[in-house]
């Protein structure tokens, strides 16, 4: 899959550290981060365990401050973008409040930003359908399967449309089966949708199923080692990770890993 919004910057970071510091020195999460994501990619970063990816997502989301480098989402700082609501959030876990309904809980965000009560019924009944939740607007969290609690999260991202969806390992804590039907969900979103997607995982397979662009990660302080742009067709059924074009990639991304001491 060639990429053919190169002229159309969405996020843009340049030499990006961060550095948080600690009782016991400073710890460099992040080092020299160049990367540029244009509209409509989906970019998965892969790397492991306290490589800086989920740092480097929250950098973009302004949850983070990098403490060198340059970094902008839709042409702004990371705060002015979640100020002007450029970016929903999919965290690891659903976050869903108990007490209040899926649509309850979809609603939140709206409620917060003032959206008048049509709208939000409107915005809701249209992002239950988006992610195959029609008719459950009315159950609890704790009568949804864990999948579908981590499909009511990412409605409730999807609620007031911004352009970029951000997700931190959203499948991570679900069975393979659960995974991979989710996977050919967030890819049928993505295709209806035409969001830009920054991912978050550990698992191979699943990024370069669901990638445009892979980005390989190295072990603290995070840099990258890689960037795989991916020849795989838009259209990706599931047994497309049986084909030698996926095997081929999945093994530069094992080689990336390699590289960067990090993979065994």
């Amino acid at each position: 899959m060639t990429n053919a919004n190169a002229a159309d910057p969405v996020i843009e970071a340049r030499g990006i550290d961060l550095t948080f510091p600690t009782a016991d020195g400073p710890v460099h999460a992040l080092k020299g981060v160049d990367l540029t994501i244009n509209r409509g990619d989906f970019v998965s970063f892969i790397g492991p365990s306290g490589c800086g990816k989920t740092t480097l997502l929250r950098t973009i989301a302004a949850l983070e401050t990098p403490t060198g480098g340059a970094l902008s989402v839709n042409g702004m700082t990371p705060d002015a973008a979640r100020r002007a609501r450029a970016y929903g959030y999919v965290f690891q876990a659903p976050g869903l409040y108990p007490w209040r309904t899926i649509a309850k809980n979809i609603s939140l965000p709206l409620e917060i930003m003032g959206f008048s009560k049509p709208d939000r019924a409107e915005r809701i009944a249209r992002v239950l359908d988006l992610v195959d939740l029609k008719g459950f607007g009315g159950k609890y969290p704790w009568q949804l399967s864990g999948g579908m609690q981590q499909r009511a999260s990412i409605a409730r991202a999807l609620s007031f449309d911004a352009d970029i969806l951000l997700m931190d390992e959203p499948f991570g804590a679900l069975d393979e089966i659960v995974r991979d039907r989710l996977n050919e969900a967030l890819l049928e979103l993505w295709a209806r949708t035409g969001k830009t997607i920054a991912f978050v995982t550990h698992s191979i397979p699943e990024a370069v199923y669901l990638s445009t662009r892979i980005v390989v990660m190295s072990p603290r302080p995070g840099r990258i080692t890689d960037i795989i742009d991916s020849p795989l067709p838009r259209h990706r059924p599931l047994e497309i990770r049986d084909s030698p074009e996926f095997l081929a990639i999945a093994h530069r991304v094992r080689e990336g890993l390699r590289a960067g001491h990090a993979y065994e």
